[in-house]
Order: structure tokens, then C-alpha cells, then sequence
């Protein structure tokens, strides 16, 4: 058996990391390749289905793996206009609750995270074209709770989120390669 990667978490202190290279190899082979299957999976790595399908729960179990979801294109979908908004709320009785609530009623508002800085919520909105987008947006900040929302429109997406280098990262650290 592998063992677990260890990780610093502050100077001093160690702390088990989630994952091992057998996990990171799992990880990396279903992210290039996500329609392999866990039998195509311990045919390819050289483990027992057993094996892959065991870590596998434990790695959605553990938070680690978040879905077996297809990754959606909205493009292709038919909204091929990206925005990110930056929302200030009105402080006060229950918190972000309500204007989470409210944007999870817009189908347009595809993430949404709470920030540090002049803003306090950050969303990612598509639209089918600026006017939609502008029916987005309309649809955002008629909140009682958004006070303002500052707008920037996506031109081109150059880094899409991504998640497998940093899984090549723990397993070079997990194999003792040096990280570059």
C-alpha cells in the first residue's frame, strides 16, 4: 500500500493530505479521460477493480471527488457570453442566506462565492447574447438585499478551470519527485 503524502500545514506541524499517488493517478486518468469506467480504470493503472472502485468511494466520500458529472459547456448550451459580477450586500439579519437563495433562483448564475475586499459576493453569469446578459443581470440586482454590482464581461476564457496539474503536483510530491 502507498503511503499517504504528507503536507505541512503551518511550520512544525504535519498533517495527512487526502490523497495518495495511487489516488492521483485515479484522479488524473478520469479527468483526461472520463469516460473510462472503473474497470477500464484498474485494466489501465494495474489494481483490482476492487481497488479503483474502493478509493474512488472514499474520494467522494471524503469531498475530495465531487462528481461524476459530464463537465457542460454553457457555450455550446447557447450562452456563449461570460460575466463576472461582483455584489455588495446589505449587512445585516441573515447573512449571505438570502442573496444566496436569490441567485440560486437564476439559472443564469452559474457560481457564486463570498470575497474578501470592496465586493462581498462573486458570481460567474452567462448570457445568450449583452442583451440577455443585461436580462441577467436586471434579474440580480432586484434583491432588496443587493445594493450594488459591478460588472466585467469575459472576452475570452485563456485558462478554464482546471484541477489536473495541481493533481500531477501531489503526485510528483507524493512519489518524492521535486516540485518544480
Amino acid at each position: 500500500m502507498l503511503d499517504t503524502l504528507s503536507m505541512t500545514s503551518s511550520p512544525g506541524e504535519a498533517s495527512r493530505a487526502p490523497v495518495d499517488a495511487l489516488d492521483c493517478r485515479i484522479l488524473l486518468l478520469l479527468l483526461t479521460e472520463p469516460g473510462v469506467g472503473v474497470l477500464g480504470a484498474s485494466r489501465r493503472l494495474g489494481v483490482a477493480r476492487g481497488t479503483v472502485q474502493a478509493r474512488l468511494d472514499r474520494l467522494q466520500r471524503t469531498g475530495v471527488l465531487r462528481s461524476m458529472a459530464p463537465d457542460v459547456d454553457p457555450a455550446a448550451l447557447g450562452y456563449p457570453v461570460t460575466a463576472f459580477c461582483t455584489l455588495e450586500i446589505r449587512q445585516g439579519r441573515g447573512g449571505h442566506s438570502p442573496v444566496v437563495e436569490h441567485l440560486a433562483a437564476i439559472p443564469e448564475v452559474i457560481e457564486a462565492h463570498t470575497i474578501t475586499g470592496s465586493g462581498d459576493v462573486l458570481i460567474r453569469i452567462v448570457g445568450r447574447d449583452n442583451a440577455d446578459l443585461q436580462r441577467v443581470i436586471d434579474r440580480v440586482v432586484d434583491d432588496a438585499h443587493v445594493t450594488r454590482a459591478s460588472t466585467v464581461i469575459s472576452l475570452a476564457t485563456r485558462l478554464d478551470h482546471r484541477t489536473i496539474p495541481l493533481v500531477e503536483h501531489l503526485l510528483d510530491l507524493a512519489q518524492g519527485e521535486p516540485a518544480p
